[in-house]
């Protein structure tokens, strides 16, 4: 790997070339099934024609101009993305970790223009909103924290899917201005709430006059099965963040909000120089639209059940899995043992997989797999789950 690269990733041993649909190739030009999407990123694949096309008209036109001055395709974008999502309005930024430092932002000034001297976010255990510092101090990882403090203080942690822990908090804390949570949690081992959750998280915002915020970084532009993950509940937030999917590979993030949290932030409260630019918004436009026409929202929850079927056939006697779980096209199963050595053991047989919270594959493939690519990555992860746990005995 190249010296003058920062050392703050453990690579694997490939380096990619290009890319079509759910394949990739290498710089040998071998060919690799990918099953991660980028970390959720291309839920449309490689190099989708939508995407290429969007990009490609608007580079011959005009790229960046900044925030100094209205972006008619931010509008659009802005646009459809309050239709989809019942929300009032955008701020667009580059990235999940900065559209939930801009809910942090919002939800504090919220508090200080309600008089509120030290406002307080509850967040969740096993949480992951980012590596940015506000971002971090929400996560719910000491690993990742680490080294980094002082963190920011004014977050207040309790368990996930646990409403009880919630009640507990509001009595025993003043100042508390919002909850910020995923409707799944990723990072954190694709930790799928009770039905019900959200929805108590929604009572209980309403009844303390609290800003429900949901992180839909992960979870969002129809990973799950819809355009949120929080539409299968009919849970309507108040702030909402919104990244990875959003530009199939272009970097842009997105915090939304609604009613008076809408109106919060306003001129020289927050900013971003790229945030929002023309090539970037052209890029999530073609998404909107290719999710749109393609149904692909509904191809992912019919392929996240097969794939989810598939695994349960096929390990149905392998002690070692403790659960198989997921919505639509983010999928897990966990082990009962670290299995980190898995995601190498995936690359050499040529799919791209990963694991999270030690002992959990993650599976986020892209939205516009075939029938016979999703039977594929279904064969090919009950193979290595097999082999990797009959090793280990």
């Amino acid at each position: 790997m190249p010296h003058n690269v920062m050392q703050t990733y453990g690579r694997l041993p490939v380096r990619f070339a290009n890319g079509s649909g759910a394949w990739l190739r290498d710089e040998s030009g071998a060919a690799y099934l990918d099953a991660l999407s980028g970390i959720a990123v291309c839920g449309l694949g490689h190099a989708h024609p939508r995407v290429t096309a969007a990009l490609q008209k608007q580079a011959e036109t005009l790229l960046h101009t900044s925030n100094l001055y209205g972006v008619p395709l931010q509008d659009q974008l802005a646009e459809g993305l309050c239709a989809r999502t019942a929300m009032d309005s955008v701020f667009f930024c580059n990235s999940g970790a900065e559209a939930n430092e801009a809910a942090i932002k919002l939800a504090r000034l919220h508090g200080a223009n309600q008089g509120v001297a030290e406002p307080k976010i509850l967040v969740m255990e096993h949480a992951f909103h980012g590596r940015t510092l506000a971002a971090l101090a929400a996560t719910g990882n000491a690993r990742a924290q680490e080294g980094f403090g002082p963190l920011p203080a004014g977050f207040i942690r309790v368990p996930y899917n646990d409403l009880t822990a919630i009640d507990a908090a509001a009595a025993a804390h003043d100042g508390i201005v919002a909850i910020l949570a995923e409707p799944i949690q990723g990072e954190g081992g694709v930790r799928v709430p009770d039905a019900g959750y959200l929805q108590g998280l929604r009572e209980r915002c309403d009844t303390h006059g609290w800003l429900l915020m949901l992180d839909e970084v992960q979870t969002g532009i129809g990973r799950t099965g819809a355009w949120l993950a929080s539409q299968h509940e009919n849970v309507t937030p108040d702030v909402l963040t919104l990244a990875k999917g959003l530009g199939n590979g272009v970097p842009i993030g997105a915090c939304l909000a609604r009613g008076a949290a809408a109106e919060v932030l306003g001129p020289g409260s927050h900013g971003s120089t790229f945030g929002g630019n023309p090539l970037a918004a052209s890029a999530a436009l073609a998404v909107l639209e290719a999710l749109d026409a393609d149904q692909l929202m509904a191809r992912a929850e019919a392929l996240g059940e097969r794939l989810q079927r598939r695994f349960r056939e096929g390990l149905a006697d392998e002690p070692a899995v403790v659960d198989i779980r997921g919505r639509g096209l983010m999928l897990a199963i966990e082990l009962d043992h670290p299995c980190g050595d898995l995601v190498k053991r995936a690359l050499d047989d040529h799919l791209l997989i990963n694991v999270t919270a030690q002992s959990v594959i993650r599976l986020l493939p892209p939205l516009i797999i075939s029938d016979d690519e999703a039977d594929r990555i279904g064969d090919q992860v009950i193979a290595l789950v097999r082999g990797f746990v009959n090793d280990a005995r």
